[in-house]
């Protein structure tokens, strides 16, 4: 499976702030926010990853993360010029999907909870149709909402209504057959101009082959579309990484416990970093680690 992180759009709830950069490269915490989504997809199995973003925000992530064989990745990149919608990611991806399937994730998206690998494993054993999520939310009319019934099937799906018919909302995490692009192409453009989400969705839930998993308890769906959520998201990473002195959505360490990079390229990476405690973190893991090999040996 391929995986796209699509860092689009204004970030216009954020304003002042994303106009000095996308909103997807503010922090959260001790970390860009993009950092969080493309754990996910890491976490999912997926190692070829396109990313889609702003012409002036592109440039950055090509600075940051390069071709991603660092972290054991391949990743490319592809612009998204103008505000066209999340479905059009598939569009721009085209050749990068090549009928596979894709797993598309909003790099605004911050998910957490122990449950989180039932997650993992759906989207890496998927093969077929389309596969949402959906997350209990207080303000469902902000997102995309989903209607169910009794037996948790999809009854409804509305792109930020006015009056929503459940809290049940799309947390910004998609996966797709190969036949998204096709399906992709032949939608019309919303009212707001913009080739939407819900829409190819329910184009897949005509056909009976939309499928969805609730995320309920042991599930956290962090929101940063205000100042205050981002500054609330970030409370609560700050507080899971105290209580057991372990970061959580760390690229670099998530690259060296799947074995896409082994110890001497973890230590490489934590060394070209500027002296900070990211840095020691990473450095502690290597050093443990080290000892850990050494007394083995002996």
């Amino acid at each position: 499976m391929k995986g796209i992180l699509l860092a689009g759009g204004e970030g216009s709830r954020l304003y002042p702030l994303t106009r000095i950069m996308g909103k997807h490269l503010l922090p959260v915490y001790d970390k860009p926010m993009f950092n969080y989504s493309l754990c996910l997809l890491m976490l999912a199995g997926i190692r070829e990853i396109l990313i889609i973003s702003t012409p002036r925000d592109l440039p950055r992530f090509k600075f940051l993360l390069r071709d991603g064989s660092h972290l054991g990745l391949s990743i490319t990149y592809a612009l998204q010029p103008e505000r066209g919608g999340i479905a059009e990611a598939f569009i721009i991806g085209e050749s990068f999907i090549d009928y596979r399937p894709v797993c598309l994730v909003l790099a605004d998206t911050i998910l957490a909870g122990f449950k989180l690998a039932e997650v993992f494993n759906k989207i890496s054993v998927f093969s077929r149709g389309g596969m949402v999520f959906g997350c209990h939310v207080n303000d469902p009319g902000n997102y995309g909402v989903i209607e169910i019934d009794k037996r948790n099937m999809i009854i409804s799906i509305e792109e930020k209504p006015t009056k929503p018919r459940s809290n049940y909302a799309l947390p910004g995490l998609f996966v797709f057959d190969g036949k998204v692009f096709d399906y992709a192409s032949s939608l019309k453009p919303s009212s707001r101009g913009e080739l939407e989400i819900t829409d190819l969705c329910k184009m897949y839930l005509g056909i009976g082959e939309l499928s969805i998993d609730l995320l309920g308890r042991g599930y956290s769906w962090l929101e940063t579309g205000t100042p205050d959520q981002i500054i609330e998201s970030a409370k609560v990473i700050k507080t899971m990484e105290q209580q057991n002195n372990l970061k959580h959505f760390c690229v670099e360490e998530t690259a060296y416990r799947l074995g896409l990079i082994d110890l001497g390229q973890l230590n490489k990476i934590a060394r070209a970093m500027k002296p900070s405690s990211y840095s020691t973190y990473l450095l502690e893991i290597v050093e443990e680690d080290s000892s850990a090999i050494k007394k083995k040996t002996l």
